[in-house]
């Protein structure tokens, strides 16, 4: 069944040719976190790979193909779809298009055909997943990619050739999200839950991402599935994931040299 996604109209120039990027990597397709514009630090432990979150500031979502193919990708933060903030599956989804060897970067929220809203890091009582209703899977960075199908052939009709119709976009598939353009910040109420005060994602300034919609037909089974978990440092050094403050600041500030001399055993 042919389904609808967005394609960054603006982004088709990111091809192979773009720098490369630290990634998660599955059979190269490639999902990058970069915060400010810098690709953030990756920590594999367990099986899983983490980054950390830092408090109020922007990141966006880089994604490559490295196909000769076309294929869909299904983008969810904090288990919400980035394109309508939908909680589904990687199929049912609405997907992003990337061209062969194309690389884009996701800014934000898309909450328009022209308009996104910035990612950025914060805590759970003030994420959007929290705006929505729905924070069971804040913390989470997940992108499923499919191929495209190949096409059927058509049988051999006698009479008159008939146009191929397509059809249009479903309406309102993308919320409008908090009327405010400004970003929610602060800090977490006092009484607030510890779950309260851990990394999630919020919806940022907006951001001019023009996109149109696509017709595609992908393949039922991905090709690739990345899973990054994102945590304020507390909470990796918690999860073993980085080593304890103490220790670590420690050795920041160790030395080649100190000043003194050598002992006199007198």
């Amino acid at each position: 069944m042919a389904r609808w996604a967005w394609l960054a109209a603006a982004c088709v120039a990111g091809l192979l040719s773009a720098a490369r990027l630290p990634a998660a990597e599955c059979g190269s397709f490639e999902l990058s976190v970069l915060v400010d514009g810098s690709p953030a630090a990756e920590y594999p432990f367990r099986g899983r790979t983490y980054i950390e979150a830092l408090r109020g500031r922007n990141f966006s979502l880089r994604l490559h193909n490295p196909t000769a193919g076309r294929v869909a990708v299904a983008l969810a933060v904090d288990g919400l779809n980035v394109v309508d903030a939908k909680h589904a599956t990687a199929a049912s989804a609405t997907k992003w298009i990337l061209a062969p060897g194309q690389t884009i970067e996701i800014p934000g929220w898309q909450i328009s055909g022209k308009t996104a809203r910035r990612f950025f890091f914060t805590d759970t009582a003030r994420s959007y997943a929290n705006w929505i209703g729905n924070t069971r899977n804040v913390g989470t960075i997940e992108a499923v990619f499919f191929r495209e199908k190949a096409p059927t052939p058509l049988p051999i009709e006698r009479g008159p050739a008939r146009p191929l119709r397509e059809g249009a976009p479903a309406s309102g598939a993308s919320p409008d999200g908090p009327k405010s353009s400004a970003r929610v910040e602060g800090g977490v109420p006092s009484g607030a839950s510890e779950a309260d005060r851990f990394a999630a994602t919020g919806i940022g300034s907006r951001t001019s991402f023009p996109v149109r919609w696509l017709s595609f037909e992908e393949e039922p089974v991905p090709a690739a599935t990345i899973s990054l978990r994102y945590e304020y440092r507390r909470e990796l050094v918690r999860l073993g994931v980085l080593s304890g403050e103490g220790d670590l600041y420690a050795r920041d500030r160790g030395r080649g040299f100190e000043r003194g001399y050598a002992p006199d055993p007198h």
